[in-house]
């Protein structure tokens, strides 16, 4: 299927009701989203918490104007959150596509929530495939529903009732996401092309970009591709800093002149790379085709090295300190969010505690709601506390996440401290 571009009114979707399985940081928005477009969403998630708080009109995580959407929606009674999958006349599914120990995808959320739609599953539905995945699952993902509705095909075929897939991936940014939503374009991809069309008349309701339509494998390659990209960047930018580490050279200087220049665009280098995407995508490719993505791979391991870096240095500004005192600011992946999934922040507090039995580490963190992860609580020599706390109580102050409440933090407080900044944050 060439890639076309969509243009709302080409078709109607004749959806009314959606089912959203799994209301995460993508699910939970887009179904807000939704239903504050008059259709009848129905939010399903394993974790009772998640369909408390949602029925509520409360978001279990931090994500700036979703709690908002969420609330209009629930008082409007368009949205509604349950344990059970639903009858409905389109599915979305928004669950983990974490990766094994071997860096490949384990796509069991995503089979788990196709055995769960097959019973309820009627001829003309729609299901969309929203997770990050590797070329392939969304077939995968029918073909699991098909064995179990075998009266039910993806293709009409011999007077066989069809059911339209297609996978259509979230391009948006944490702590963006609701703008994002709406403005970025969509790309999406369907195993026909009527299922691509149908989708796209759903995500027109809402989508104010263009939305793009192509078949289900290149859908899921091109998010992929994207976080791979910027993977690249980023692991150029952090070699640059290990490099000009041991020569001597303020990186981020560095950065900033040879930026000067018309055509280059260098990154800023950071502790690591984290996130469900970038941190994770990139392996989707390298296991898709381990022989040609030799780039791909060694940008993953560069970046994945760099924690190894921080706590090198970390270790060594603690020298001369018998129980020092280490304030390490913030755990999450990115600024002003308190999402820690693959967060190398929580990687190097994690990797000191276990190699600094003596050291005393106490996480500053400016979402006074958010709690250590449970293999850090498991630490007996880490705790949480408040910015100002951590960085008084501190001999070493390790800036792990330029969150803009950071910034607030005077010279005065850390005169005479050992500091490891690895944002950039407080050049002379």
């Amino acid at each position: 299927m060439n890639t076309q571009t969509y243009s709302p009114g080409e078709t109607t979707t004749a959806v009314a009701t959606v089912a959203v399985i799994g209301l995460g940081y993508i699910g939970l928005p887009t179904a807000a989203i939704l239903a504050g477009k008059g259709l009848h969403v129905i939010g399903v998630d394993v974790n009772p918490y998640t369909v408390e708080a949602v029925n509520e009109g409360r978001v279990p995580f931090v994500e700036p104007d979703l709690g908002i959407h969420v609330a209009g929606a629930v008082s409007q009674g368009h949205l509604v959150a349950q344990s059970t999958t639903p009858q409905a006349d389109a599915y979305i599914v928004a669950v983990p596509t974490p990766f094994r120990e071997d860096k490949t995808a384990d796509l069991v959320y995503v089979e788990q929530a196709a055995r769960k739609i097959a019973p309820q599953i009627q001829p003309g539905n729609l299901v969309i495939l929203e997770s990050t995945s590797p070329p392939g699952t969304t077939q995968r993902m029918a073909d699991v529903i098909l064995a179990l509705r075998p009266d039910l095909a993806a293709e009409a075929n011999d007077g066989e009732a069809t059911v339209l897939f297609a996978h259509c991936p979230e391009r948006v940014l944490p702590g963006r996401i609701m703008i994002e939503l709406v403005m970025n374009d969509r790309i999406i991809g369907g195993l026909t092309p009527e299922a691509a069309t149908a989708a796209a008349a759903l995500y027109s309701t809402f989508c104010q970009g263009g939305i793009h339509l192509t078949d289900a494998a290149t859908a899921e390659m091109a998010k992929l591709v994207e976080n791979a990209y910027r993977d690249v960047n980023i692991a150029f930018a952090n070699e640059l800093s290990v490099i000009s580490s041991n020569l001597g050279i303020d990186v981020w200087n560095l950065i900033e002149l040879a930026n000067h220049h018309p055509r280059v665009n260098i990154l800023q280098p950071g502790p690591g790379v984290g996130g469900h995407c970038i941190a994770v995508d990139p392996w989707f490719i390298v296991s898709a085709d381990p022989e040609n993505s030799r780039l791909i791979r060694t940008a993953r391991e560069v970046n994945d090295a760099k924690p190894d870096h921080v706590v090198a240095a970390v270790e060594s500004a603690m020298a001369g300190h018998e129980s020092p005192t280490i304030a390490a600011l913030g755990l999450a992946f990115k600024a002003n969010v308190d999402d820690m999934r693959e967060s190398p922040a929580v990687e190097i507090v994690r990797r000191l505690a276990d190699s600094n039995p003596g050291a005393r580490i106490v996480v500053g963190s400016p979402f006074s709601e958010s709690d250590l992860p449970e293999d850090l609580a498991a630490f007996g020599n880490v705790s949480l506390t408040g910015t100002d706390a951590a960085v008084d109580a501190a001999d070493v102050v390790v800036l792990l996440v330029d969150h803009d409440a950071f910034r607030e933090i005077t010279p005065e407080q850390l005169a005479g401290k050992k500091i490891v900044d690895t944002r950039g944050f407080w050049r002379a």
